[in-house]
């Protein structure tokens, strides 16, 4: 099978197009024939050889996320759409094996697509939304607010009827934040960005960094900021003694146990089957070219999810 493999750490070039053997399921065990495979930037860290959430002996071939088609397993999935994540790795290829208990079928009026660019990001975001316990009539300021994670969150804190506050970087990303439904936009590659926002009751921090402290001094009493990214390059630098000293909640870290994250992705797999969530997939590359589609996320030259066709 056609696969993308990593041998050494280092940059997007790093990542090479490859032949690997065909994946065999055993007991237990469903084959699917990969359509899309998705990447995050963590995955860009876990290429560059930085610290992270994924571990392996190299060579190997990267990506955590994938939908297609089952094509072998118990009856009643073969030929079924799904979606479902790996252990970290094996994503980048035209086969992957997983448990038989680890897929999420696509429901009814959701395209595959749309379910792969929201099996990491739009899980994340749902349980990011329940953790904070955002309500209506807050004000909710969402960093990266037009991308993978952020794009899911102005929709789902806009649902809850919260005051959306998008931030982004730049005319092009603020737009797209607006369209999802944030009430205000603020580009933050501007110097004065925060003092245009005013007092927020949440934020969801995805950036960190400079911008995650600034965001933090936004927080009234009372109020949560929740660190779920650092697509700066670093996480934002609060510490628990200067929020308690403020009386606000501070949050990075896991999000709930595996039962609550599944739930998550089986929620927000219906919301948008649905229509009340709309998957933002801005960039799509063929699988022999996630080398571009990692240069193009480490250069934030991105909108939404990015897609590899396989």
């Amino acid at each position: 099978m056609r696969a993308v493999w990593l041998k050494e750490f280092g940059g997007p070039d790093a990542l090479v197009p490859g032949e690997a053997p065909d994946p065999v399921p055993g007991a237990g065990q469903v084959l699917i024939g990969v359509t899309f495979a998705g990447t995050t930037f963590v995955e860009t860290q876990f290429r560059a050889g930085l610290p992270g959430p994924f571990r392996a002996e190299l060579p190997v071939i990267p990506g955590n996320g994938v939908g297609g088609v089952v094509l072998d397993g118990p009856a009643d999935l073969v030929g079924a759409p799904v979606v479902t994540s790996l252990n970290g790795t094996g994503g980048y290829a035209e086969r992957v094996v997983v448990d038989v208990a680890a897929p999420f079928r696509v429901p009814d009026g959701l395209a595959l697509d749309d379910a792969v660019a929201l099996l990491a990001d739009g899980r994340t975001a749902t349980a990011l939304l329940r953790a904070a316990e955002v309500s209506a009539g807050e004000r909710v300021l969402v960093e990266a607010a037009a991308g993978g994670v952020g794009s899911v969150l102005v929709q789902l804190a806009r649902n809850a009827g919260a005051f959306v506050i998008a931030a982004a970087g730049g005319a092009r990303k603020t737009a797209v934040a607006e369209d999802l439904g944030a009430r205000e936009t603020v580009d933050y590659t501007q110097p004065d960005w925060a003092s245009r926002v005013g007092p927020v009751d949440v934020v969801f921090d995805g950036v960190g960094g400079a911008i995650g402290d600034a965001a933090f001094e936004l927080v009234r009493r009372g109020g949560r900021h929740f660190s779920y990214g650092l697509a700066s390059g670093a996480w934002t630098s609060v510490s628990a003694e200067s929020a308690a000293a403020r009386g606000v909640r501070l949050h990075r870290g896991p999000l709930g146990s595996a039962a609550d994250l599944r739930a998550c992705t089986s929620w927000i797999l219906a919301e948008a089957a649905a229509g009340r969530v709309k998957p933002l997939v801005g960039q799509r590359f063929p699988l022999e070219r996630a080398a571009d589609a990692h240069r193009a996320i480490e250069t934030r030259a991105t909108i939404g999810k990015t897609l590899l066709e396989v």
